[in-house]
């Protein structure tokens, strides 16, 4: 009998999955998978069946699994103060060392740290600070975000506006009014097969000029957009991209968020994927990397040139009304700490550019070739994998039939764990920065056989 018969019962029975056909499940029609244990790379079940996770977990565990070290962290925190507020300026030793580690390590204009507990609420208190930034300046008007179709930052009222993804607006009246999306930098779906890559974000820039200018500049508060797109397809920008965005924003004086809460603390091969791309922003997300998510927590970097105007703010209207329970917690923040620690010790972050660059490049030797791969991008420990009808046009498959998530499945038959993105036939990888050049080989292997098995 297997071990997890009576929790699987109790699972369908109880627990309500986060993006999930619920009426499949409920039904049985959706196997339940109980984690039950990792090391490194892998993952096992209830069932002692292992997993080679090219995925780490959603984006996030980059340290990889069973790392004693931001454990035992945890643990030792948990018994020396489990808890206290951030309210009123107390704070922490593990919170404070956290965030002088974090500001080390952001871009130069980066100045303090708000935490919070998911990449979403960090996105929520930044739009709230961004609103806040104008009042004080006395710029009441301008209050509207911009965002790019397929981006991804969070799943609230606010959040799962900014997302720029079908399934987290459907039936949830979003997006809201004080949302507008702009065109994404997917250079594979541009619809001008002609354009360069420069030319193309050109192509995206006037698109931003253009819209701001429909609304008008003095509405605009500011852009968001995640170094390169995660959940929306792995996309890397194409050349110049961030250059000529960068100048559209700065011309009408409009606030740029880099939402790094899957690129933040390495996974592009450089700590951060505002310093990899030049990117200049006044506020980033982090998330994810931050504690390998061996516990949860988030964060808003601050500028400088943001904070002075926070301070102003406080010193005309008063203490800042913005604040969570669990902002700052101490054990979340003893994560962190051990988490960085560790990620600079075991120099993940050069193995992540260096084996993520051997995982994109050993794909693209054994699978470029095959008649329905029509793009292959990644950077860093990112990896995608288009799969087209035909890739000379290109051609996609009909959603119904459901290509992706049918050589994810296969793939998990292999003992492998990639995920099939949404909006599209594509499969993405995204290991710990833990993985080796072996490792990377099990995964391409997995996925050759598998697009072979489900398309020949």
């Amino acid at each position: 009998m297997l071990k997890n018969d009576q929790l699987s019962q109790w699972d369908q029975d109880h627990f309500f999955h986060a993006s999930t056909h619920l009426g499949q499940f409920a039904r049985g029609e959706i196997g339940s998978r109980i984690i039950a244990g990792g090391e490194g790379v892998y993952i096992h079940d209830r069932d002692d069946k292992a997993f080679l996770d090219a995925f780490a977990g959603l984006y996030c565990v980059n340290a990889g699994y069973g790392r004693q070290e931001i454990s035992d962290a945890i643990a030792e925190q948990a018994k020396e103060l489990s808890y206290y507020h951030s309210y009123v300026g107390h704070g922490t030793e593990a919170s404070i060392t956290l965030s002088k580690m974090i500001i080390d390590r952001a871009p130069d204009s980066m100045s303090r740290v708000y935490f919070g507990l998911s990449g979403s609420d960090a996105n929520e208190t930044n739009i709230k600070l961004v609103w806040y930034y104008n009042n004080v300046l006395n710029r009441p008007e301008k209050k509207k975000i911009i965002s790019r179709w397929r981006g991804y930052h969070g799943s609230g009222l606010m959040t799962g506006s900014l997302t720029g993804l079908e399934l987290f607006h459907k039936k949830f009246d979003l997006p809201l009014s004080q949302v507008i999306h702009t065109e994404a930098p997917y250079y594979y779906h541009r619809q001008d097969r002609t354009m360069s890559e420069e030319a193309f974000s050109a192509f995206c820039a006037q698109q931003l000029e253009d819209l701001i200018q429909r609304e008008g500049a003095d509405t605009i508060a500011a852009f968001i957009g995640e170094p390169v797109l995660g959940t929306g397809g792995i996309v890397p920008p194409p050349k110049g991209y961030w250059k000529a965005i960068q100048a559209v924003l700065e011309k009408h004086d409009i606030l740029l968020i880099a939402d790094e809460v899957v690129t933040g603390f390495g996974r592009l091969g450089s700590m951060f994927g505002s310093t990899h791309y030049d990117m200049k922003p006044d506020l980033i997300t982090i998330a994810k990397g931050l504690t390998s998510a061996y516990a949860p927590l988030s964060g808003s970097i601050v500028s400088e040139k943001m904070w002075k105007i926070l301070v102003e703010g406080t010193d005309i209207y008063g203490p800042i009304g913005h604040g969570w329970t669990y902002s700052a917690h101490p054990i979340c923040a003893a994560a962190g700490v051990a988490n960085l620690q560790l990620i600079d010790s075991l120099n993940l972050v050069s193995n992540a550019g260096q084996t993520g660059k051997y995982l994109n490049d050993t794909m693209r030797s054994a699978l470029s070739d095959h008649p329905n791969v029509g793009d292959i991008r990644g950077e860093g420990m990112l990896c995608a994998i288009e799969l087209v009808k035909d890739k000379e046009t290109p051609t996609f498959f009909d959603a119904s039939q459901k290509i992706a998530p049918s050589v994810v499945a296969a793939m998990l038959d292999k003992g492998v764990i990639a995920r099939a993105m949404p909006q599209g036939d594509i499969l993405g990888f995204a290991p710990p920065f833990c993985l080796s050049k072996t490792e990377a080989d099990i995964v391409v292997d997995a996925t050759a056989k598998s697009i072979k098995e489900v398309l020949g």
